[in-house]
């Protein structure tokens, strides 16, 4: 998280080096790649929270690709390959899963601050987890799939006709039962914050 902070901080110092009246961009696609901290919140019940369960916390990358139908109104699709997580009862590993979270958002851009372009978004996460009975060599495993809802908040800042610097926040609601053998001992209740910093090219 400090790390996270510190990355952001050089990156709006980098970014107030250029002229504050870069202009904005007019094309409609917007891509984005960006590295992201995926902070999982852990949230835990029953038998799940006895044992301490959780996924550890990781750097994944994103690609983004939004389409702006006018001036502040755009369509964002949240893109990664699938992700491989830990999965940890206290400190000890005790499996690895893999997750594909995509997410589909509409956001409000603010457009009248010069280069600097703030956003909100809200939209709908679906997550795919894969090798789900890869937990204590088989024994536990996990729900495979996850709906749930995003929130966003970020900021473009507009280099040129084209490229800009990004910092986005998401939170991120995820959660899936666990189970060991037929039995339902809990839920997980992963709901990340993912912290992004990246660059954009709009067309």
């Amino acid at each position: 998280m400090r790390n996270t902070l510190k990355i952001a901080a050089a990156t709006l110092t980098l970014a107030a080096a250029f002229p504050a009246m870069a202009q904005v961009a007019e094309g409609n696609w917007l891509i984005r790649a960006r590295a992201v901290d995926l902070l999982f919140d852990n949230g835990q019940s029953k038998s799940v929270k006895t044992l301490d369960i959780k996924a550890e916390d990781r750097w994944i990358p994103e690609v983004d690709i939004s389409y702006f139908f006018t001036r502040n109104i755009a369509a964002e699709l949240v893109l990664t390959w699938p992700q491989n997580i830990n999965i940890k009862a206290g400190s000890t590993k005790i499996g690895q899963i893999q997750a594909l979270p995509p997410s589909l958002l509409i956001q409000y851009h603010f457009t009248d601050l010069g280069a600097f372009k703030p956003y909100v978004g809200a939209g709908v996460n679906y997550t795919h987890f894969y090798k789900t009975s890869n937990i204590l060599d088989g024994a536990a495993n996990i729900d495979k799939d996850s709906w749930g809802l995003v929130g966003q908040i970020g900021m473009d800042y507009v280099l040129n006709k084209n490229w800009s610097l990004n910092i986005d926040a998401k939170y991120v609601q995820m959660a899936t039962d666990v189970h060991v053998g037929s039995a339902n001992i809990g839920k997980l209740d992963l709901n990340p914050v993912t912290l992004g910093i990246g660059v954009g090219y709009r067309f």
